[in-house]
C-alpha cells in the first residue's frame, strides 16, 4: 500500500460487499495503526407517493368496479392501469402487502374513501416495510396487485379517483 493513501480502497468494497452480502450491519478491521469500520444504517422508510407523471395518463379509464387483479404478469397489471390519471405507482421494487399481517384487515378496499397521507398498503424491500401512503383524498376505484405480490418501480398499485 503507497504511503500516502492511508488505507486500501479495495478493502473498503470488500468490507462493504461482505456486509451486504451476509445481512450484517456493521463490521470494524483492525491493522496495527489503521482501523475501517464500515456500518449499514437499516430505518423504517416512509414514502409518500407523488402524483403520477403527466406521461403516464394516456389510455383509457380504468372500470369503476374493476375487481382486484389476479396473478399475471407485472406487464400485464402494468397495462391495465399505466394510463389512468388517478393511478398510484409503486416507488419502488418489492413485495406489497394489503393488511399490515395476514389476519388483519386490508388497508384499503374497492370503494374505500381515503384521504390524501392515509397508509395505502405496504411494501417490502430489504426487508423493511415502507408505507405507501395516498398522494391525493379519494375513492379507491380499482386494485391492481393481490397481498404478497412482486411489484416493480412504476407499476400501478390502485386507483384514486
Amino acid at each position: 500500500m503507497p504511503k500516502n493513501e492511508p488505507f486500501d480502497p479495495e478493502l473498503v468494497r470488500e468490507l462493504a460487499k461482505l456486509v451486504t452480502e451476509t445481512d450484517l450491519t456493521e463490521i470494524e478491521v483492525e491493522k496495527g495503526d489503521l482501523r475501517i469500520r464500515v456500518v449499514r444504517r437499516i430505518e423504517p422508510v416512509h414514502v409518500q407517493v407523488a402524483a403520477p407523471a403527466p406521461a403516464l395518463a394516456t389510455s383509457a379509464p380504468v372500470a369503476a368496479a374493476a375487481p382486484v387483479a389476479g396473478p399475471g404478469t407485472a406487464g400485464d397489471r402494468t397495462k391495465a392501469g399505466a394510463g389512468h390519471p388517478g393511478a398510484v405507482p409503486s416507488p419502488m421494487v418489492g413485495t406489497a402487502y394489503r393488511r399490515p399481517s395476514p389476519d388483519a384487515k386490508a388497508f384499503v378496499d374497492i370503494g374505500s374513501t381515503v384521504a390524501a397521507g392515509e397508509k395505502l398498503l405496504l411494501i417490502e424491500a430489504m426487508k423493511t416495510f415502507n408505507e405507501i401512503v395516498a398522494p391525493r383524498a379519494g375513492t379507491v376505484t380499482a386494485i391492481f396487485f393481490e397481498d404478497g405480490q412482486p411489484v416493480e418501480f412504476g407499476e400501478p398499485l390502485l386507483v384514486i379517483e
